[in-house]
């Protein structure tokens, strides 16, 4: 600790094994050590001492649009990083679609890349695109350093990002998998999609309806098969169906490599509570019922769904009309998502080292960012969020970091006010004042 040029004290750290008192020391902005609460401070060291806040590792969030470059009046590296760090996120990996150019070439990740430079509040990394004509840009683009490639099973919503159909998909996997890397899908089947009820309307009703469970079970059921034809790895994207649980389960039980994610909109709000034409609570797949939840979290508690992501997927205000047919589809989270996760996650008995779990180690550990990220441990990168857990407050949109200031959250109370985020043991946001941007570009770790 002698050579430590930040000391971050507080009754309450959540380490790897457990929350405890403790002193963090930091030195060129990596955790050295976690030491005991009363450690002396070494001469020339700077004690930060938080009181009985809660230093948590800050948040890796691995499924963000941030739409930038070519839809920046929807979001932007700028506008996105900040939110992240006011919520106590520390890390995003950033989809390729939505933005224009996608994600899908080496050049069109230099483009991104170069955009993003100067703009990062927080550390920012890249996924790749997985397109029916680009299986020659894969294996380019892993080398480039992107961390994974992101492929729809069903239309994205975007024409420049086209879905794959099953023969494409076992092409790219097969392709993904002979340079091992990462498939993740959105799980949707189109037949499925294409036979449900579409009636259109301000009625959520009707929009769960065109968006069923099926849809999620049959291509969540074709990408296990093709991963297991391959002994490839796959990730399921934003689970909301419950029911592909037994089938995810029974999957990893015979040794196929695939995991889950789902998203706090999944986990705190429900089908019951969507006022007909509010389509800031549009997303595909859909909010699912409250019995739906319920199973969601067991299986989180049980591990079968491994972390929690956001989907950050913001749009023009214009574009969420109160006909759920035509609206946009997409939540805007990155601000509120500890503090949602951390409302939904104390009423059911978990505690805050349960979200760490989900939201950092578990994410951190997806893109193989888990020797510097996700912990509180010597040789990790001193990022930190310092949450103030029995604190509430009531979402106000107008206080929102993300460009366009449109929450399914809109006057609920939440448990857990972020006081400071810090990034390699600097502070990024204190009380709502941001520094210049810190964040750096990530690239795959080999």
């Amino acid at each position: 600790m002698s050579e430590a040029e930040l000391v971050l004290r507080s009754t309450r750290v959540i380490t790897p094994e457990g929350i405890r008192a403790a002193s963090v020391a930091v030195t060129g902005g990596t955790i050295t050590d976690v030491l005991p609460y009363d450690a002396p401070v070494p001469a020339g060291a700077r004690l930060e001492d938080v009181g009985d806040h809660v230093v948590l590792p800050g948040l890796v969030d691995t499924h963000v649009h941030v739409n930038d470059p070519g839809r920046t009046e929807w979001e932007g590296f700028w506008t996105a990083t900040r939110a992240a760090a006011a919520g106590g996120i520390t890390t995003l990996i950033d989809m390729p679609l939505n933005s224009l150019p996608p994600t899908t070439t080496v050049e069109n990740l230099r483009i991104k890349r170069e955009v993003a430079a100067d703009k990062a509040h927080i550390d920012v990394g890249f996924w790749g695109g997985a397109l029916p004509d680009n299986v020659k840009d894969l294996h380019p683009l892993h080398e480039a350093g992107v961390f994974g490639f992101k492929a729809f099973l069903s239309p994205s919503g975007v024409d420049e990002f086209p879905h794959l159909e099953p023969a494409e998909l076992a092409r790219s996997l097969e392709e993904i998998n002979g340079f091992g890397g990462l498939l993740i899908v959105h799980a949707e089947d189109p037949q499925n999609l294409a036979v449900a009820p579409q009636i259109g309307g301000p009625e959520y009703s009707h929009f769960l309806a065109s968006r069923p469970r099926e849809a999620e079970d049959t291509a969540i059921a074709l990408l296990i098969a093709q991963a297991k034809r391959l002994d490839a790895r796959v990730h399921v994207l934003h689970l909301s169906s419950s029911d592909a649980l037994p089938l995810i389960a029974e999957a990893r039980k015979d040794g196929v490599k695939v995991t889950v994610e789902t998203c706090p909109h999944y986990l705190t709000l429900t089908a019951e509570e969507v006022p007909d034409g509010a389509s800031e609570f549009k997303c595909c797949p859909p909010i699912r019922e409250a019995a739906n939840q319920d199973l969601l979290w067991q299986a989180l508690a049980d591990g079968v769904i491994d972390c929690v992501v956001t989907d950050h997927s913001p749009s023009t205000a214009d574009l969420k009309t109160d006909d759920f047919a035509t609206a946009w589809g997409g939540i805007s989270g990155l601000q509120l998502s500890l503090p949602a996760m951390w409302t939904a996650a104390r009423e059911r008995g978990h505690g805050l080292e349960d979200v760490v779990r989900w939201m950092s180690a578990g994410t951190a550990r997806l893109v193989g960012l888990d020797g510097r990220k996700g912990a509180i441990a010597p040789g990790h990168d001193a990022d930190f969020a310092v949450l103030a857990p029995d604190e509430t407050f009531t979402v106000d949109p107008a206080e929102l970091q993300h460009r366009n200031r449109v929450t399914a959250y809109a006057g609920k109370t939440l448990y857990g006010v972020v006081k400071s985020t810090w990034l390699r043991g600097r502070r990024v946001v204190a009380d709502g004042e941001f520094t210049e941007p810190q964040g750096e570009l990530l690239t795959r770790t080999p």
